[in-house]
């Protein structure tokens, strides 16, 4: 089973590349689940709205995940809790938490799953990541769940390899996001569990992780705030990665990344 991951989209010309280049994926790759991580969407490259899920959905999505900025646009109460194809991180706490932290879904008569995961370190105070795992893979065990896919949505890379690591030979993949900068460390681990620190992002390339680089440089030579704002001009990339799974096992065989830019032009 090959499992198709997107990176953060990020603002107005991360949609459009997802509109240009998420079908002509698909139909060249063929994956039976494809996965796109829409937390910075929006204009203004915090939060999702209706429109824009929908419109990755359209596009070829068939689970959107978010991440720290999930709350950040507040249309999102309106909708998330009518759709099980968004989810947020499972580890967000509380229990009046809207929407769901994972998602199951039967493809072509094989279980998978798709969850969403936040780190700790360096951002918002969220519940253990590890221990809410543990007891979605017990509910997923009991549902006899096979294909098992993280977004685990985190600072640092430590944080993510150690769950890596720690789920090793339990899911088919962890995939970090969050830091919109694609690693080359895409490999399985030892047990079978494919793994990459961040699949990059989808969106401007001539910003600093998508934001206007002049207010980032004059944060860092000044110490004082600076008001970001998404880069809409220039070129854009698209960037995640492709995971080949034992559909039986639900262990990986290989993971590739993926990056579509001015300097990485698509073939099909």
């Amino acid at each position: 089973m090959q499992i198709l991951f997107v990176g953060d989209v990020v603002g107005d010309l991360g949609m459009k590349m997802v509109n240009q280049y998420l079908p002509l994926l698909k139909k060249d790759l063929k994956p039976q689940l494809t996965i796109v991580n829409g937390e910075n969407s929006t204009k203004v490259g915090r939060g999702i709205n209706e429109r824009l899920f929908k419109q990755i959905m359209k596009d070829g999505a068939d689970v959107v995940t978010l991440g720290n900025h999930a709350w950040n646009n507040p249309d999102i109460f309106n909708f998330i809790d009518d759709t099980k194809k968004l989810i947020r991180p499972l580890n967000y706490p509380g229990k009046q938490v809207p929407g769901e932290g994972f998602v199951e879904l039967n493809i072509n008569g094989v279980k998978a799953a798709v969850i969403n995961l936040q780190g700790r370190i360096f951002m918002e105070e969220t519940d253990d990541p590890f221990a809410k795992i543990d007891e979605c893979l017990e509910q997923l065990k009991k549902d006899k769940v096979t294909i098992i896919f993280v977004d685990m949505h985190a600072e640092t890379t430590s944080e993510k390899k150690a769950m890596a690591m720690y789920l090793d030979g339990r899911v088919s993949a962890v995939v970090g996001t969050h830091t919109h900068v694609q690693t080359n460390d895409g490999h399985v681990l030892r047990k079978g569990t494919a793994f990459l620190t961040d699949a990059g992002m989808t969106g401007p390339d001539e910003g600093v992780i998508g934001m206007q680089y002049e207010p980032v440089i004059h944060k860092f030579l000044t110490s004082r705030p600076s008001r970001f704002e998404v880069e809409e001009n220039g070129d854009a990339i698209l960037s995640g990665c492709l995971i080949d799974v034992d559909k039986k096992t639900g262990l990986a065989k290989k993971i590739k990344t993926i990056m579509i830019s001015k300097d990485h032009p698509y073939h099909n």
